[in-house]
């Protein structure tokens, strides 16, 4: 029992700052996006991220977009033209692109059963309000110049080259995808292109670190307990730049010593490094999902098996089904 308690004790010393805060999943983090990060950005002067449109927040974390604060006209998606969405700067397909579990399966794979891409998608830095209808033209392109594209959305300057897919955001956000994609990539050890590394690296020059990136960026850390250093300037990208992959290190230091504690003589507690007040806990083995009320075999699962969810809605996407002795 002394040994067990002891790895206990060490996984709660290694699990580091940008894990024990950051939001585990993506439903979670555009919840806290919205109350943490942009709950004053509705109204404010800088806007969504393409068009710089002001928006009203309707539900737990969606908008409804001002058009007129912007000039913008729907070029085809009149409907998804009026919300905004929850761009991820680097597209899931991108990132989810680099590991085995896409190729297993796809997104829902990943979500089921690689913490690493969870943290990826649920990263707060990536994460930034759009307008709906370009969030959704943008698809998975990169950001390049999309010079051969007339104006597509009114007075909105993003542009969308479907032919090259390729998307070029408006000036004033240049610099800040620019920093962003530098850190996903630095993080989580990620691949770039040399063309696209120069073209950011010119874009981040070219575009420096606004007043809102900063606080925005400090608004994140203090969330998840470390910034953006491309932001602070702390750190730069040059071309070949070796990422430092500090966000796979962190999952993996952590998945170890969850793993030594289940395997350890005595059964181990769920700790609260696998879960969390109120999380829906999943069995890849088993295929099912418990409740953190009404579910006896919640604290149960070992925590090899284990599998967060923000909800049971998103459990059951990921093709879990909810265990049979729950009330």
């Amino acid at each position: 029992m002394k040994q067990v308690l002891c790895l206990v004790a060490l996984l709660f010393c290694i699990v580091t700052p940008s894990f024990a805060s950051a939001p585990s999943t993506f439903t979670e983090a555009k919840v806290i996006a919205k109350r943490e990060i942009f709950f004053d950005q509705p109204d404010g002067p800088e806007g969504e991220l393409y068009c710089g449109c002001k928006w009203q927040w309707v539900g737990k974390s969606g908008g409804r977009i001002d058009a007129e604060s912007c000039g913008y006209e729907a070029r085809k998606q009149a409907s998804r033209a009026e919300r905004t969405e929850w761009e991820h700067i680097v597209p899931a397909w991108t990132f989810g692109h680099q590991r085995q579990c896409w190729q297993n399966g796809g997104r829902k794979n990943c979500v089921a059963t690689d913490p690493v891409f969870r943290a990826m998608e649920a990263d707060l830095f990536n994460l930034y309000p759009s307008v709906g209808e370009v969030n959704g033209d943008r698809a998975n392109f990169n950001y390049g110049m999309a010079s051969n594209a007339a104006p597509q959305y009114g007075q909105c300057s993003t542009r969308v080259d479907f032919g090259a897919k390729t998307a070029e955001p408006r000036d004033k956000v240049k610099g800040l995808v620019a920093r962003t994609t530098f850190y996903m990539f630095d993080r989580y050890n990620l691949s770039m292109s040399r063309q696209q590394q120069q073209l950011l690296m010119a874009w981040s020059k070219q575009y420096p670190v606004t007043a809102w990136e900063r606080e925005r960026n400090a608004r994140i850390a203090k969330i998840v307990g470390y910034p953006n250093r491309f932001v602070t300037g702390e750190r730069s990208w040059a071309l070949g730049h070796k990422p430092t992959g500090e966000g796979i290190e962190s999952r993996n230091t952590t998945a170890a010593a969850t793993r030594q504690v289940a395997n350890s003589k005595e059964p181990a507690p769920v700790t609260p490094a696998a879960v969390t007040s109120g999380e829906v806990i999943g069995n890849q083995r088993s295929g099912v999902y418990h409740l953190p009320s009404g579910c006896p075999s919640y604290g149960q699962v070992s925590a090899k098996n284990q599998v967060s969810f923000g909800s049971a809605t998103e459990a059951v996407a990921a093709g879990f089904r909810k265990a049979g002795n729950c009330r």
